[in-house]
This record gives C-alpha cells, sequence and structure tokens, in this order.
C-alpha cells in the first residue's frame, strides 16, 4: 500500500467537496427575496458540510490519515474548534437581534 493518495480517491474527494459546495450554495440560496438571517436548519447545514469538506481536505489532500494521530487529533481538534466558533457567533448573533 502506497502512503499517497491514489487518483481514484482524489477524484472522489473533489466531486464530493463540489457537490457539498453547490449544497451549502443552495441551501443559501433558499430565502434569498428576503434579506435576513439564514433560518437555523440551513446555517446548520453549511456548518456540517464545512465540518466534513474540511476533514475531507485534512485527510485526503494533505494525507493526514497516514500521520501520526496527534497531528490528525490537533488538525481535526482546531477545525471543530473553529467551527465551534463560527456557529456560536451565528447563534449569538440570532438571539441579540
Amino acid at each position: 500500500m502506497t502512503a499517497l493518495p491514489g487518483t481514484r480517491r482524489l477524484l472522489i474527494t473533489w466531486a464530493t467537496l463540489m457537490a457539498l459546495t453547490l449544497l451549502s450554495m443552495v441551501s443559501a440560496q433558499l430565502d434569498q427575496d428576503s434579506w435576513q438571517a439564514l433560518p437555523l436548519w440551513s446555517a446548520g447545514l453549511v456548518v456540517a458540510a464545512t465540518g466534513f469538506k474540511a476533514q475531507r481536505l485534512l485527510m485526503v489532500y494533505l494525507n493526514l490519515r497516514a500521520a501520526t494521530p496527534a497531528w490528525k487529533g490537533t488538525f481535526v481538534g482546531l477545525v471543530v474548534l473553529t467551527l465551534a466558533l463560527i456557529a456560536g457567533g451565528y447563534l449569538a448573533a440570532r438571539l441579540t437581534s
């Protein structure tokens, strides 16, 4: 087994990332007529898709699947922290308005 991801894995990951990007774009455009904050389910969908995309980028394109658990844990922890800060900021903005 080679340590580098194969062409098939890279292409499948790329196609998945593109599909999730389109899903995020469509969910953000669903309520375009009224210029209000995204509905909670839509924002949750965008954050979840972003988290999955970040995980795929780390494991496939940065090849962290072949790294030690310490590196994986550090990067995944930073992604989770970033997503939690974004979601928390969104929720705080919704609660104060």
